[in-house]
């Protein structure tokens, strides 16, 4: 049976030779290159992110404490004086060109003691609270996921420690072995795991009630794994608050533990030493009293406005998940 001549049989590879030369040269023709997108300004991004994550009050407080980190670092090197300098013959002298922030009770420059100052106060109060931190999350941890002599044992030490007050504490170590930086460093963290370990434990006997952790137990997940996954993670904001609140504690306590004479030692001091040695200058109104005052209000209040944005910012965090 003959096929009719013009019948169309399609062959698998035979399309290329079925397309025109016009189709075939467009196929071929190289694309034009797509314009490249205007890159946005970095500005107006970084301050939409910090708007989105910070409240006015939360951003306040970012600048109050990147201001005092900053000049913990940097301090000693822009102070117009060295620290120990007797730089006038004028003691408790109001602010002038010279001193800004007067002058103290020997005629040294407030302004370059304070800057000095910070780098004690900021830098023993933050080590002190990183080291607290680190600990009582770490054992909070353990107790949690760990069996129930463990929790009790843990449990039973730390409320031991914490209800001894921090400033009794204090006062007895020192008093025992002597003041130094690692001395101050070592008795300020101790006394504020107990209360470190108590919120890390709270957060985390919760988390493990949690389904995705229940789930993780049944696949026969190790209980590192488990804490380190599925329960650390979940407990960060809350942590991330609690540590800005020990900070605040510590430096309060290492303050009042300098303006007993028992902090930081001379020639070296902190806020708290400034206020303890210019004390007799408070009837004057001198700024020597006043200036080292404010620094430790503008620190724990900015420490404060910060940490509250932060746990404000993890409750709405956790309440979208939930």
């Amino acid at each position: 049976m003959n096929r009719p001549a013009n019948s169309s049989i399609h062959h698998p590879g035979t399309e290329l030779y079925e397309m025109g030369l016009d189709e075939i040269v467009n196929d071929l023709a190289v694309p034009e290159p797509e314009p490249e997108p205007e890159l946005a300004g970095p500005r107006p991004g970084v301050l939409k992110r910090l708007h989105r994550r910070f409240s006015v009050l939360g951003m306040i407080g970012l600048v109050m404490v990147v201001f005092w980190l900053t000049i913990a670092v940097i301090g000693p090197w822009i102070a117009p004086y060295k620290s120990g300098a007797l730089s006038s013959v004028d003691v408790f002298a109001g602010s002038s060109r010279a001193f800004l922030l007067g002058t103290d009770y020997l005629g040294r420059d407030m302004l370059s003691r304070i800057l000095y100052g910070t780098r004690y106060t900021v830098g023993l109060a933050l080590a002190a609270a990183l080291l607290a931190s680190l600990i009582g999350t770490f054992f909070g941890l353990v107790a949690a996921v760990s069996g129930r002599w463990v929790d009790e044992i843990l449990s039973r030490l730390f409320d031991a420690l914490i209800s001894i007050p921090s400033k009794v504490l204090a006062l007895v170590v020192i008093a025992a072995f002597g003041s130094s930086i690692p001395m101050l460093m070592g008795v300020a963290a101790l006394a504020y795991i107990p209360g470190a370990f108590r919120i890390s434990r709270s957060l985390a006997v919760n988390v493990m009630t949690l389904e995705y952790v229940q789930v993780a137990r049944a696949r026969g997940e190790k209980l590192f794994y488990i804490a380190r996954v599925e329960v650390l993670p979940n407990m960060i904001h809350p942590m991330l608050a609690d540590f800005g609140l020990r900070f605040v504690f510590i430096v309060l306590l290492l303050s009042g533990l300098s303006f007993l004479g028992l902090g930081v030692q001379p020639p070296n001091a902190d806020w708290g030493s400034l206020v303890r040695e210019n004390i007799g200058g408070l009837a004057e109104g001198a700024p020597a009293v006043m200036m080292p005052a404010i620094a430790i209000a503008t620190l724990t209040v900015g420490v404060n406005l910060l940490i509250d944005n932060l746990r404000r910012r993890g409750g709405r965090g956790q309440g979208a998940a939930q």
